[in-house]
């Protein structure tokens, strides 16, 4: 099982707002995900990103992988 550290598309047209999700890699962007460790708003300014660190580093001391787009908010974050 491939898992994943990936973003999670909610809010209304044009207006993204995403959670931060640990996912298996085989199902959909929107679809069944494993536990939620945080969110995303680019619509605020500057962008309001809130991620729990424990989680975050534990799910990827367990061998989950980061997408692009996360491992840059984790890094901004001082995550990882």
């Amino acid at each position: 099982m491939a898992v994943k550290i990936r973003l999670r598309r909610m809010g209304q047209k044009k207006a993204p707002f995403y959670r931060v999700v640990v996912a298996d890699s085989r199902y959909p962007r929107n679809g069944r995900f494993i536990e939620e460790i945080g969110y995303y708003n680019p619509m605020t300014n500057p962008a309001d990103v809130k991620i729990d660190g424990d989680k975050a580093k534990d799910w990827i001391s367990k061998g989950a992988q980061p997408t692009d787009t996360v491992r840059a908010l984790l890094k901004k974050n001082d995550i990882i």
